[in-house]
């Protein structure tokens, strides 16, 4: 069975499979290859960075003519990175973590599709009239940055997708294989963005130190806190913390976020051990569902693998 949805036929692409615009991770090399194995690659520019963003893309027109995107997180941007990245002709544009508000219209009269992460139903009515064209909704077992008072994927996605019918909706949080994508099509979602599971991959921008950190995790090894965006001196918003594997940190200061805050002390001791190499140099950003990753294949190969499993998972359900 084709698992075609209203997001493959948007797009033109195989597979329901996007992936997420990890900053630090989603390069030119690891987009081009989501793309070319089906889904659809989204380049995790982040704040913009015009350099970094015309390498990049370079890289992905290199190596792949399928279509792809590109991701903000939206708090970081000015409407100049939309302007700079809108001249390397994505066929979407996200914008994940901020008002999109400002950017919308400019994103459609480009011609990029829109799409709009969300992590509560405000965002998500807000999204909706903003005319998203797509609308990603997180739950909190998500790798990485999300609500500090965010839901789980299975009961948020399929209130999501009512919300916005008839506007596609991905599933994100704890989806790292084909199960997790048929779950997300049987909840109502037109495909799934993932994006742990894709840091495992070999082309991935992480450090090996880091994908074999991802390979040995566990779920129950991650917690979501703010203490390592304090530490690193990270703006992120308060409304945003971030679901990590174990840190030094974590342990030292849990449960004392204000304090940290006030002591800079703390943070040149942070700063200190970077430099001695006692802690990694960014936190292991890794979702709950980083035990079902155990290996480092291709990312074409992987996105594939998973479209095969999620329709293996639907005609099995079919059957019983």
């Amino acid at each position: 069975m084709a698992l075609s949805t209203a997001f493959t036929k948007l797009f033109g692409v195989q597979h329901p499979v996007a992936l997420a615009p990890m900053g630090g991770s989603a390069g030119g090399a690891l987009t081009a290859a989501v793309s070319r194995g089906g889904g659809l690659g989204l380049l995790g520019s982040g704040n913009g960075d015009r350099e970094w963003l015309a390498r990049e893309s370079a890289v992905v027109a290199d190596n792949t003519t399928k279509p792809w995107g590109i991701g903000f997180l939206t708090w970081q941007i000015g409407i100049d990175a939309i302007e700079h990245a809108l001249e390397h002709e994505p066929v979407a544009v996200m914008l994940s973590f901020g008002d999109p508000s400002p950017f919308a219209e400019r994103v459609r009269r480009a011609g990029a599709a829109l799409i709009i992460q969300v992590t509560d139903l405000e965002e998500a009515r807000r999204a909706v009239d903003l005319g998203a064209d797509v609308i990603v909704a997180q739950g909190s077992e998500s790798g990485g940055h999300g609500a500090r008072h965010g839901r789980s994927t299975l009961p948020f996605v399929p209130v999501v997708v009512d919300l916005a019918a008839p506007v596609p909706v991905l599933a994100a949080g704890g989806i790292a294989d084909g199960r997790g994508l048929a779950a997300a099509l049987a909840l109502g979602a037109a495909g799934a963005l993932i994006g742990t599971r894709f840091q495992a991959t070999t082309e991935s921008l992480v450090s090996p130190s880091t994908a074999d950190a991802i390979v040995q995790g566990l779920g129950g090894d991650t917690e979501r806190n703010s203490i390592l965006d304090i530490a690193r001196g990270s703006r992120w918003p308060s409304k945003y913390t971030a679901r990590t594997l174990g840190h030094p940190f974590l342990d030292a200061w849990r449960g004392r976020e204000t304090e940290l805050t006030a002591d800079p002390h703390a943070r040149q001791a942070y700063q200190l051990a970077l430099a001695q190499g006692d802690i990694p140099a960014l936190p292991v950003w890794a979702g709950e569902a980083v035990d079902l990753i155990n290996d480092l294949p291709s990312a074409a190969d992987l996105v594939n693998s998973i479209a095969a499993q999620a329709e293996e998972a639907l005609a099995r359900a079919g059957k019983e």
